[in-house]
């Protein structure tokens, strides 16, 4: 592994950490997670980064979808929020923005002038087959119709990529391909572009990061409960100067689906440890985050989701929870609010942290 890997399991610690500097990006369903949470506790973050993911309750774009809520959620997920069959039918930015300031106003996520002068990126791979960039470009009109200035958006939809995060590793998929572990090289690392626009000039990423990439328990975060499905352990990437007691700014890293350090393929609802894939922690040790962290004072935090596949939970591929299936009740969804689970757990750990 590229940097020093702590194999002791340890509880999340606290540091000297820049109230309000803390920053959060993701792929995938872990874009469209970062979102969610971005907005839930805008007062937290200065900025997010949006790689193949659309925008804020986008589940909920066409509520007559079905007559049970929970279908007409996943039918909207599945197709208007990845697959529209024309730009037209892809989300609709003013609606959700709309229903974004109802959710403020109802005291269930921060308030929506936060995100003034907040800096976000959001990117879509021209060739990406999963989420369609027509989906993605509606997540920046989402952010210019909440009071984002389009000279805080970094909008790139100018690259032949598939649905991934993009790196520089040689051993890396090809960029146009549009499959696990969706990790692609592109001749450029990904990461390191999200965390400039967010905090402007950095130093150098370090060639030898020298912090520790601890393993911990957040199960004390979500409680053991089932419904949350996530792991058992959760990542963070400590600079060896803000455990020496620097000031530190934190940015979470949040995996796609099929992304976690466990996942494991479900066949018939059991767990397929016969085709486990090989793709371990490569989100957290092979995209670059740690690099540019090290050198910065920039704790990264990566909760880490896991599939369940029950009949309390539908979630085989590990994806954070954007269309609502980690909900106590269906009929009255909570995910995309403070007191969603997933979202309570990992602004819990940032709250442990310092941020």
């Amino acid at each position: 592994m590229a940097d020093n890997f702590d194999s002791q399991i340890v509880q999340l610690g606290a540091y000297k950490v820049e109230k309000g500097k803390s920053s959060i990006s993701g792929l995938s369903s872990g874009a469209f997670m970062t979102v969610q949470l971005h907005l839930a506790h805008s007062s937290s973050f200065c900025g997010a980064g949006v790689i193949a993911g659309g925008p804020y309750r986008c589940a909920e774009s066409f509520r007559s979808a079905s007559a049970v809520a929970e279908d007409a959620f996943e039918l909207n997920a599945l197709h208007l929020c990845m697959n529209p069959l024309v730009p037209r039918t892809a989300p609709n930015a003013r609606h959700l923005a709309e229903l974004a300031h109802q959710t403020a106003l109802a005291g269930e996520i921060d308030a929506i002038s936060n995100l003034a002068g907040h800096r976000v990126y959001v990117f879509t791979g021209s060739e990406d087959s999963v989420v369609y960039s027509s989906v993605v470009a509606r997540t920046r009109e989402f952010y210019r119709l909440l009071g984002v200035s389009a000279d805080d958006i970094l909008y790139d939809d100018s690259v032949p990529a598939g649905h991934s995060i993009i790196t520089d590793n040689a051993e890396d998929s090809p960029l146009a391909t549009n499959q696990p572990p969706y990790i692609n090289n592109g001749g450029f690392i990904q990461s390191h572009s999200i965390l400039r626009h967010i905090y402007g000039k950095l130093h150098a990423p370090s060639p030898r990061p020298g912090g520790r990439l601890l393993r911990f328990d957040q199960s004390e975060f979500f409680g053991n409960e089932a419904r949350a499905s996530m792991s058992k352990y959760g990542y963070a990437y400590v600079p060896q100067a803000v455990a020496d007691g620097a000031e530190a700014r934190v940015h979470i890293a949040l995996h796609g689906c099929k992304q976690g350090y466990n996942y494991i393929d479900f066949t018939f609802g059991q767990s397929d440890f016969a085709s486990q894939p090989p793709y371990g922690n490569r989100y957290i040790t092979t995209t670059g985050y740690n690099s540019i962290a090290d050198s910065n004072n920039i704790i990264v935090l990566y909760p880490q989701a896991e599939g369940t596949d029950d009949s309390l939970t539908q979630n085989p591929d590990g994806c954070w929870d954007w269309w609502g299936y980690s909900c106590a009740d269906a009929e009255r969804p909570d995910y995309y609010s403070r007191n969603a689970i997933q979202i309570k757990a990992i602004h819990g750990m940032l709250s442990r942290l310092g941020g």
